[in-house]
């Protein structure tokens, strides 16, 4: 008898494991939203015009092939000791933090807090990454991170240019600070008009400048007291700003007792592989004067509604989404999943192993420098903590081939040195081959003195907060971990409907190869013939990215969107000044664009021009054009999002770039919304010039609790030659600290392309803008839908009108709140318009999942019905006493509806019910009693 297998493919990735919705559920679906098939409801929510004619090309990949061929790609790169130095550096990533932080999705699917009620564990190991920074920089306040070290330096220009009294113009800059770190501030500095002057530090005019910024230990190994600088800039009524390394200030006197007022830096070499530059978390602090004046985010300590302290996000006023066009920063992703790897390296090993560390990496260095300068060579720094520059003559080529002959890469210094950065791996067999390299053939002395004067000596004490001096058994920090991501609410637990912020599946398969050493271990300036493997894959998802968007370049060095808005702006100014149009400065953004989009345009030196909406939420077509023709040969570029921030696929889009393109402007529409064009529009071929592509999003790298992010830059051909370069390949323009930016979460970008392959990248499209209609369909008649298209669709989300509920005393907040009683995030609140809730449900949840959350929803618009109804008083409903924690349910109870009602209300699950570990969260007070550091232990004895 004949036999045939089953055509069931169990290895279909797409649409067995991505794809929420088997097809018999979509058949469901499609009736309650009115149609007859997906491809119906395509066609009546993307408007014809705009659709692309040609299907996305290759053929998908299997799980089990995918993780084939990349371990086919890493074997292509040849994993060196590098002591190249310059901000990166060798680190060992303990293994209980890799399997507890890095490869847990209960840490990496989750999102930033700003929610902070189901957010405490993360918003706790922020804390203690604050307070690390804090203490090893010697200043009191710190924020939770920001995307690479020199961004973080030009984050600290543009605060020292706010906080500064004096009235100079001009920036000092430390000629020992790393290249990449000095190549984007003159990046930042170009558009704001900040004049820099670079110089040794002591060249100083400290009247000249509004600030000045110095590295320490410097880039070829320096070590300086600046406190000499810092009075002499403070007399000028000036700023002093540090940028150092965390390892180095725990021997080394720190910035804060030099008298400087920021301290900047990388946290990469405290457990966080190299992976080719990225992503690592920078560290910013300040004097607490400046504190307001920071950007990214603080985590600040404040208590909920029983008095219980609890942790939030402080001064959530500074982010651009609420400021716009006057936000000072568009820094809106922190590296939080990076940040919190580093503050549990800290809490592994606390100060004593921290110092222990750092005294073997000077102690290394010095055995290195004693031999080599017993051997007759020629060795700088006189004071330095982990890097030497051997002045090598004619001999520099023939040395550096040596040294890569015996596994090792030096840093080219010029053309007759070499730089050479030991760390925390550098071993007895490091040294060994480096100076068998050299031609030495006699040991390193084991016999040496302090390689820094005895006046920079580090005198005061860090870290002394009791979770730094925790049993460091193994046994309880896994525990530790466990409590901490126990305490938040994360994808790998329930659906995130957050609109613009596409929440989906980030698929295990497309995490494993991060943590390979093949990936992991590069330094980003390692020579490119180490890095075939890395090459391979960014060159073919360049590829792939361009047939997506039909665009004709890529640059994948912005390491977030809003740094990808940034840098997409720069390239479009870069065009106007090459054909002597510099004068073009305007900017038009309409009030529905994606919130970063102001402050972008304010950074890149733009006058942002707000164009308004039509009643229906789309551009209006009306004041676009006046305003464009007002602007006239001024007019460098509007931005748009497509779809918009509505969530609606605008008709008018073409019409908006040939307004645009007429007056000689350019158009950036912005990517954040991708996750309903992919397959089914290209935005290079509706009339846009450049786009940022928001990985983080559509591309399923993992948010990370409010980072990692990444934000390439696709442009059309014209635009090509002025795209960000980097002082590694000797060009300017630099936006990020690596070329690649976050180059090894590029890998989970590119493994989700190849498993989807082109066919399942538009499925997936489709199913994202059905799970939208279907949650707008089942929700219409209880929530009014903001906006919709000409035909009564929506895109992939949906903003629900809850402002009407106001009338009654019933806000937006509550609604979220409400929420997490039934085990959901919140949607995105207030955003684009306040007081409404706007989801985005993604292709990656169920319809089991997403009916759980109709249900959820319907149940608090009855609650809301009995406050309307005058049953029950906003005050009194479990609407404002909401989220419902165990305590208040073992509590004396005296309110006005069951404990059943308030627990465990329809939606939420009852055997594995989430239960938030803190009431609602008293923000006023938190910023008004600013803490962004541990509090002392009195305050949890006192608890």
């Amino acid at each position: 008898m004949p036999f045939t297998p089953s055509a069931y493919n169990t290895y279909d990735f797409a649409n067995r494991r991505h794809i929420g919705p088997s097809p018999s559920e979509m058949a469901e679906m499609l009736k309650v939203v009115g149609v007859q098939t997906l491809d119906q409801l395509i066609d009546e929510t993307v408007p014809a015009g705009i659709r692309q004619k040609d299907a996305l090309s290759w053929a998908p990949l299997s799980e089990y092939r995918l993780l084939e061929k990349m371990r086919e790609v890493a074997g292509k790169n040849r994993v060196m000791t590098s002591l190249i130095g310059q901000g990166y550096y060798g680190t060992v990533t303990p293994p209980a933090i890799q399997r507890n932080i890095l490869e847990n999705p209960a840490w990496y699917t989750a999102y930033t807090p700003y929610q902070p009620e189901i957010a405490q564990g993360r918003l706790e190991a922020l804390l203690n990454y604050q307070t690390m920074v804090s203490d090893l920089t010697g200043l009191p306040v710190a924020n939770a991170s920001l995307l690479d070290e020199a961004t973080a330096a030009a984050e600290a220009m543009a605060m020292a240019q706010r906080s500064a009294k004096s009235k100079a113009k001009a920036f000092f800059v430390d000629i020992n600070c790393h290249p990449q770190t000095i190549s984007v501030i003159e990046t930042r500095a170009l558009p704001l008009g900040i004049e820099i002057l670079k110089g040794e530090p002591e060249e100083l005019v400290a009247d000249q400048v509004f600030g000045a910024i110095f590295q320490y230990p410097g880039t070829l190994g320096h070590v300086r007291d600046f406190t000499a600088q810092c009075e002499a800039l403070h007399e000028a009524k000036a700023v002093a700003v540090v940028a150092t390394d965390l390892l180095a200030l725990c021997v080394l006197k720190e910035p804060g007792a030099m008298g400087a007022d920021i301290a900047v830096g990388s946290a990469q070499r405290f457990g966080v592989p190299m992976g080719y530059g990225g992503p690592h978390a920078a560290f910013m602090s300040c004097r607490d004067e400046f504190k307001r004046s920071m950007p990214g985010r603080i985590v600040g300590v404040s208590i909920d509604a029983k008095g219980n302290k609890a942790y939030r996000l402080a001064l959530q006023t500074r982010e651009q989404h609420i400021r716009r066009e006057k936000a000072t920063s568009n820094v809106c992703t922190a590296q939080a999943l990076l940040a919190v790897m580093a503050s549990f390296y800290a809490v592994f090993h606390g100060p004593m192993g921290l110092k222990a560390i750092a005294e073997s990496v000077h102690y290394h260095a010095v055995r290195l420098r004693d031999a080599l300068v017993a051997a007759g060579a020629d060795v700088q720094p006189a004071a330095f903590f982990d890097t030497l520059t051997v002045r090598v003559g004619v001999g520099q080529q023939g040395i550096m081939a040596a040294a890569r002959h015996r596994g090792l890469n030096l840093r080219r210094v010029g053309t007759d040195r070499v730089g050479i950065s030991v760390d925390e791996l550098t071993d007895e067999g490091v040294l060994t081959r480096l100076l068998d390299a050299f031609g030495i053939t006699d040991p390193a002395p084991t016999q040496v003195e302090r390689g820094f004067p005895e006046a920079l000596v580090r005198e005061s004490e860090y870290l002394t907060h009791p979770v730094f001096q925790m049993n460091r058994a193994e046994s309880e920090m896994m525990r530790y971990m466990r409590r901490l991501s126990d305490r938040d609410l994360a994808l790998d637990r329930a659906m995130i409907p957050l609109g613009s912020c596409t929440m989906k599946l980030n698929a295990a398969a497309e995490m494993m190869p991060i943590t390979w050493p093949e990936f992991g271990s590069l330094h980003p300036f390692a020579p490119r013939n180490q890095a075939e493997g890395y090459h391979e894959a960014i060159a073919d998802l360049t590829e792939k990215l361009c047939e997506i968007t039909g665009y004709d370049a890529f640059s994948m060095q912005p390491n977030s969107g809003a740094q990808g808005e940034y840098a997409g702006l720069l390239t479009i100014a870069a065009y106007h000044k090459a054909r002597g149009e510099e004068h073009r400065n305007i900017c038009l953004i309409p009030v529905s664009a994606h919130g970063t989009n102001p402050a972008s345009a304010q950074m890149a030196g733009m006058k942002v021009v707000v164009v308004k909406s039509a009643p229906n939420g789309d551009v209006d077509i009306e004041d676009f054009e006046a305003k464009a023709l007002e602007a006239g040969a001024n007019l460098a570029a509007c931005m748009i999002t497509y779809p918009s921030t509505h969530g609606v696929f605008e008709e008018t889009v073409r019409t908006i770039c040939e307004i645009t393109h007429k007056h000689g402007g350019q158009v950036y529409l912005d990517g954040a919304n991708m996750n309903a064009m992919v397959g089914l529009v290209k935005p290079g071929e509706v009339g846009s010039d450049v786009s940022h592509l928001n990985l983080h999003k559509t591309f399923a790298i993992p948010h990370g609790g409010g980072g990692p992010g990444m934000g390439p830059i696709g442009v059309k051909a014209h635009l090509a030659p002025y795209l960000p370069g980097h002082p590694e390949e000797g060009t300017d323009g630099t936006v990020s600290a690596a070329p690649y930016g976050s180059a090894s979460i590029l890998l989970i970008s590119w493994a989700y392309c190849l498993m989807m392959g082109g066919e399942g990248l538009a499925q997936a499209t489709r199913v994202a803008i059905l799970n939208a209609n279907y949650i707008a369909s089942r929700l219409k008649g209880d929530y009014p839908i903001l906006f919709m298209g000409n035909r009564g669709r929506v895109a992939h989300e949906c903003i629900l009108d809850t402002r009407g509920f106001a009338d009654v005393g019933v806000t937006v907040d509550d609604l979220a709140k409400r929420l997490v009683d039934n085990g959901f995030h919140a949607p995105t609140m207030s955003f684009p318009v306040a007081g409404t809730l706007m989801v985005e449900p993604t292709e990656s949840e169920t319809k089991a999942e997403i009916d759980r959350f109709i249900t959820a929803l319907l149940a608090i618009r009855e609650e809301v019905r009995a406050v309307e109804n005058g049953e029950i008083s906003a005050e009194d409903s479990p609407l404002r006493h909401a989220p419902h924690t165990v305590e208040d349910l073992v509590a004396e109870w005296d309110r006005a509806y069951t404990r059943e009602a308030g627990c465990f209300p329809p939606g939420s699950f009852r055997e594995d019910k989430y239960w938030p570990p803190v009431g609602r969260v008293d923000n006023v007070h938190g910023d008004r009693n600013l803490i962004c550091i541990c509090p002392p232990p009195e305050a949890y004895a006192a608890e």
